[in-house]
């Protein structure tokens, strides 16, 4: 009777792992040019549809370390995005601007691109395949 409870049990455990299987890939970013540990990195995983309109198709934030955070994006499926990061100094959750509409707070986005005037989806964007990606952003 404890052979059968045991092998029972076995497979219970076995289908509920293999239900909670992931259904995507994983993307990690490294920033590690931050100039403080004050405050937060907001970050955001954007489609072409959510960039630079508001929060991302998912969002995260780290403490920072040394000048350094690294941020995982889980169970993303193929298709194209791009990532934006921001150096939250004051934890106020969004962007500080000068008085003539320059931010105050360091960002970067994938891509690194470093053009003057606002950045655009295609300049930043990635594609997503079946396998985990692993990329830097620079402030």
């Amino acid at each position: 009777m404890k052979t059968v409870t045991l092998a029972l049990s076995f497979l219970f455990v076995s289908i509920v792992a293999m239900a909670q299987e992931k259904t995507g890939v994983d993307i990690i970013v490294t920033i590690d040019n931050i100039t403080s540990n004050e405050g937060n990195i907001l970050a955001g995983l954007h489609t072409a549809e959510t960039f630079m309109k508001g929060p991302g198709i998912q969002n995260t934030q780290s403490k920072i370390e040394d000048g350094k955070v690294i941020l995982t994006f889980t169970n993303v499926v193929p298709g194209d995005y791009a990532i934006m990061a921001l150096h939250d100094v004051n934890e106020n959750n969004r962007m500080d601007y000068q008085s003539n509409g320059m931010p105050k707070e360091s960002y970067g986005m994938s891509g690194n691109d470093m053009t003057l005037g606002p950045p655009d989806f295609k300049s930043a964007m990635f594609t997503v395949g079946d396998e985990n990606l692993e990329m830097s952003i620079r402030f």
